[in-house]
């Protein structure tokens, strides 16, 4: 076995601590990775804290992975020690049903692996990026290029990837008008890859203060939604919401802000279940969509696109000791706009 090092909650009522564990050996088709870098995501910490159901503890967080290749197996062909590489939210599927046929992993029809509070499919615990390795299979690894920043591009691998697959999904692109709903991790990405794909990108927040921020990320427009005039201004005008708040909020109101045929797309998980109105769907045909994450092929293709345009998350780093603090701040909304955890101080 491996011995690992990391921090992790031993249960939902206390903090993240040092524990050190074990990882698998490399096997034939195995890629061990030594991390350099884990982004933080606002699952994390609802998964530590058993938010959505009963996690499997001790629990080492992290699905925001890069790194550099320490070791590969014997029939390992596509990476080599040394190469940058990344893992993203799973690390595992069947391989054989239609959705992984498809390259939709993530859809597997009995379940993928989960990087982190998942038993892989020998019955074993999977644990995270908060520590100094991890050991994958190699068709869950991901190429890293060079040309990008690697602390920025760690939150590429759930951030990036969540808001990259919708949008590409439903074509959103030239002559759509998109509103990206929330600016925070999920958020600021949705803008970077509307712009990029040649949208018109229009930014929804309660918070006045964030335009400044919304049009430095290339958002085209800013709206208020606290204000009523501004949003009575733009209702019925968007031909896609990328929605990407994970606290209750009012979904009959934007989705009154979408046009004939418009499509309101879910990618933040509130606690509480959604409460639509019938009304406000039938009254122009209107959709509401979730996406989860990318298949791995697509989250490759999108890591190609952000070195070929030089997209990456903007972020601050911070010491895996100040985890607990950087929590408290990202519930407070107080990050621009993703902790990516340094893991040379481990």
């Amino acid at each position: 076995m491996i011995q690992a090092k990391g921090y992790a909650a031993q249960d939902a009522q206390t903090d993240l601590a040092p524990w050190n564990f074990e990882h698998r050996e490399v096997g034939p088709h195995d890629v061990q990775i030594e991390i350099s870098y884990c982004g933080v995501c606002h699952s994390d910490l609802h998964q530590i804290k058993n938010d959505w159901f009963p996690g499997i503890f001790p629990m080492v967080p992290g699905h925001e992975i890069v790194g550099k290749i320490v070791k590969v197996g014997e029939h390992v062909k596509k990476f080599s020690p040394g190469e940058l590489a990344g893992v993203g939210c799973m690390v595992d599927s069947c391989q054989v049903c239609e959705n992984c046929k498809d390259g939709l992993e993530q859809y597997c029809l009995e379940g993928n692996t989960q990087t982190y509070n998942n038993n892989d499919r020998s019955g074993v615990p999977t644990y995270g990026g908060y520590s100094n390795t991890i050991v994958v299979r190699e068709e869950f690894v991901l190429h890293i290029s060079e040309k990008l920043a690697l602390a920025a591009t760690a939150p590429l691998l759930c951030a990036g990837i969540t808001t990259y697959s919708p949008l590409r999904h439903w074509k959103v692109g030239k002559g759509h008008k998109l509103a990206v709903l929330g600016l925070g991790g999920l958020g600021h990405m949705g803008v970077k890859f509307g712009v990029a794909f040649g949208a018109e990108v229009t930014v929804l927040s309660t918070s006045p203060a964030k335009e400044e921020a919304a049009k430095a990320l290339g958002a085209h427009h800013f709206v208020v939604t606290s204000d009523p005039a501004q949003l009575e201004a733009v209702k019925g005008s968007f031909d896609f919401i990328l929605d990407t708040v994970s606290a209750v909020h009012d979904m009959d109101m934007y989705i009154s802000l979408l046009r004939t045929n418009g499509t309101h797309i879910c990618v933040g998980v509130p606690s509480e279940a959604y409460a639509i109105q019938p009304f406000s769907l039938l009254g122009g045909r209107k959709s509401v969509a979730g996406s989860g994450i990318g298949g791995i092929a697509e989250t490759q293709e999108m890591l190609d696109f952000c070195a070929e345009h030089d997209i990456v998350s903007d972020v601050e780093v911070i010491d895996i000791k100040d985890i607990t603090a950087s929590y408290e701040r990202m519930l407070k909304g107080d990050v621009r706009y993703r902790f990516v955890i340094d893991m040379a101080t481990l």
